[in-house]
């Protein structure tokens, strides 16, 4: 198992991280099988989305703040209460194929880590299964 880490900037983005995951299947020489991600955090997620132009996920950010806004009256203490919901409908985890050692990703998806309450410094977990 590998880790990514990611140093956010904003309170809500989406930050691509195609490469990064690319640069860990390349090195360990699997050919075909299985690569899991997975976000051990509560206010982030993982999605895979339109990685050509960089619009999508300011629409995607928008969207899920339109929503899902951040004052609404939660109970939650802390705060952050919108950032909860936004990572449990987005997901803490995606499988993606690997096939002749890709990813097996459409022509125009890319990997994103999604944060909903930063800036912060957060981690993203690899575990490739041949």
């Amino acid at each position: 198992m590998e880790s990514i880490s990611v140093k956010t900037r904003k309170h809500s983005e989406l930050v691509d991280i195609t490469h990064q995951v690319e640069a860990i299947v390349t090195r360990s020489g699997i050919k075909d099988g299985l690569c899991l991600l997975y976000v051990p955090h509560t206010t982030a997620a993982v999605t895979i989305n339109e990685s050509a132009d960089p619009t999508v996920r300011a629409d995607i950010a928008m969207m899920l703040e339109k929503v899902i806004p951040w004052e609404a009256g939660y109970r939650h203490l802390e705060g952050n209460s919108a950032a909860h919901i936004k990572s449990t409908l987005v997901g803490a985890s995606e499988i993606i194929m690997i096939a002749d050692g890709n990813l097996v990703l459409g022509t125009w998806q890319g990997v994103f880590f999604c944060e909903f309450d930063g800036p912060r410094n957060r981690k993203l977990y690899v575990r490739l299964i041949p």
